[in-house]
Order: C-alpha cells, then sequence, then structure tokens
C-alpha cells in the first residue's frame, strides 16, 4: 500500500530540518500554526517560531523586516488567508525582492468540508503576477521537503502551495527538486499533460487507465509554475501537438493560463485546460468535489478522449 501523507506535514518537518542547518532560518504564522504545521521549527528552538494572531499584514511586514536584518523567514497561514496580506507582498516583499518565504496550506478545493470560503481558486493566479515571485506547488510529502530545502538555497520571494489532506507518496528520499524545472512521469505519442499539485495524482491514475485502452499520453509534473519549464512545454507540444493542464485552480491565471501563454507565443496548438471553471465550490469530501467539478481521474479520463476525438 503507497504510503498518504498531506503536503503540510512535508512542510513542517523540512521547515525544522532547514532550521536545524541554518541558524538564521525563522518561522511566522497568522494563528494557524497548528494546522499550517509551521510550528514544527520548535522542535529545534522554540525562539524562532513568532505567533502573529490573526494579523497577516503584521506578518508580512515583519517577516520583511526580518529579512533584511538577515534571517530566512518562512511565513505560513492558509492560502486563502495570504491573500489579506497581497499589497503588503506586493510593495514590501515582491517589489524589492525581500527572501521571503510565503507558504499557503489548505489550497484547492481538496480542502473540502471548509466550503468555497476557504479553498483558495485564486491564489497561483495572484502571485504568478508579481515580478519577481517564484510560485511552487508540489504533489506529494517528499517533493514539499525538498522544496523547502531548495527555498533554504533560494535568494528571493517565493510562495508555496500547500493542501490540508493527504496525498499518495509517488517520491523517494532520492529525488532531486529542481526550481523551475519540470518532471516527466510519463512518455506518450497521442498527448501530454501538465499537471501540478493534486492533480498530479488524478492523471496518473486516468494515464494508466488510458493506456490499458491504447491512448498513450505523456504526463509531467509541474512543481514550479512560475517560473514555467518553458523549454519543457514547447518540447513536448510539439511532439504530440495535443496539449492538456489539470490544476486545481480557476483556469482563468493558473497552470491552463501559464502554458497557454507560452504556446500561443511560442508554438501554438490545440489545447484543453481541466480546472474550476471561473466558479466556486461548495462543501462536500475532496472526492465528491473533484468528481462534481470535472477533476477526477473519470473525469479526466472522459475529457482526454473527447478532446482526442474532436481534435
Amino acid at each position: 500500500m503507497i504510503e498518504a501523507k498531506a503536503t503540510r506535514e512535508g512542510y513542517g518537518d523540512a521547515l525544522a530540518e532547514v532550521a536545524k542547518l541554518n541558524k538564521n532560518v525563522v518561522a511566522l504564522d497568522a494563528d494557524l500554526n497548528d494546522s499550517t504545521r509551521s510550528d514544527y521549527i520548535k522542535k529545534i528552538d522554540p525562539g524562532r517560531f513568532i505567533s502573529m494572531g490573526i494579523a497577516e499584514q503584521d506578518m508580512i511586514g515583519t517577516a520583511a523586516g526580518l529579512s533584511v536584518s538577515g534571517k530566512i523567514p518562512f511565513a505560513s497561514t492558509f492560502a486563502i488567508f495570504s491573500e489579506r496580506a497581497f499589497e503588503f507582498v506586493r510593495n514590501i516583499i515582491s517589489r524589492n525582492k525581500l527572501n521571503v518565504k510565503i507558504a499557503g496550506s489548505h489550497a484547492g478545493i481538496f480542502t473540502g468540508e471548509d466550503g468555497k470560503s476557504a479553498q483558495a481558486i485564486e491564489d497561483i493566479s495572484i502571485y504568478r503576477t508579481l515580478p519577481n515571485m517564484i510560485v511552487i506547488q508540489p504533489c506529494d510529502f517528499i517533493e514539499t521537503k525538498k522544496a523547502v530545502h531548495a527555498l533554504l538555497d533560494y535568494k528571493g520571494p517565493s510562495y508555496m502551495r500547500l493542501t490540508r489532506n493527504p496525498l499518495p507518496i509517488i517520491h523517494d528520499e532520492n529525488y532531486k527538486f529542481d526550481i523551475g524545472k519540470g518532471e516527466i512521469l510519463r512518455q506518450g505519442k497521442d498527448a501530454v499533460i501538465f499537471a501540478t499539485g493534486t492533480l498530479v495524482h488524478e492523471c496518473l491514475k486516468a494515464a494508466k487507465i488510458l493506456a490499458k485502452e491504447n491512448i498513450d499520453v505523456s504526463l509531467v509534473n509541474i512543481h514550479t509554475i512560475k517560473p514555467l519549464d518553458e523549454k519543457l512545454v514547447i518540447e513536448l507540444a510539439k511532439k504530440t501537438n495535443h496539449v492538456i493542464t489539470a490544476e486545481d485552480h480557476n483556469i482563468i491565471g493558473g497552470l491552463g493560463s501559464a502554458v497557454a501563454e507560452v504556446l500561443s507565443e511560442n508554438y501554438p496548438c490545440i489545447m484543453k485546460r481541466i480546472g474550476m471553471r471561473d466558479c466556486y465550490a461548495e462543501s462536500g469530501k475532496p472526492a465528491e468535489l473533484y468528481e462534481k467539478y470535472g477533476l477526477s481521474s473519470s473525469n479526466i479520463i472522459k475529457t482526454v478522449k473527447q478532446f482526442l476525438k474532436e481534435a
């Protein structure tokens, strides 16, 4: 049986690890550290954890000051609540290229029962519009840990998108995480799917079933949405001429938009976006929501078949 853990757990574990490696690492949270797992850093040094209360703007402003002072701050909250501090992120963090790592947990409709008010489906779009900001969404526990270690060495602002619920672990400890490089999980000749986060797993399941029906798709894990691996996107688009994107996010402004922007200027081809179609979800179990809103593996299979039939 494949082990499953939430990416927020990987974030918490890695935060403690990088704090042990570098004494300048500090963690801040906006009253949600029990959920974001940012307080795991207390295992190394309780003095390097700062609870800011329900004050996201204060958290970002304080993180900025710590960064200017030579610290490496990781600022965490729910993805939806990080948006309260967007103007601070834009004018202080992004504009000045400060070395602040923002983590938004409980992202997407995969958050489930908390409902639409807590299901961030626009955060990728918001953060990738900011100059100097990189945007990362790991797909499993191991990849999250590797991403946090990579961010320790990266100098500049970043946003990492994390999940509340467990996901299957598909990587091992030897996995190497490269910021800005897509990971090819499957090679195929009929179409290519660029997926991110939770949808990597749904697409993996779909690809295996499609293969049994002689439909051969490539699958790429896009863990870094900005900077996007443009070279790989263009290369695989040329091989199949059929491109699909998959994400637990609004199709406006997310991974689908990022891929479409690259292809429209470099290699226009037939394309289909899988994601939230400019609507909010509701409260429900993640699997039920994925089925209703077209993000489940069964829906992905239908979409791929129809896409290839119509193309």
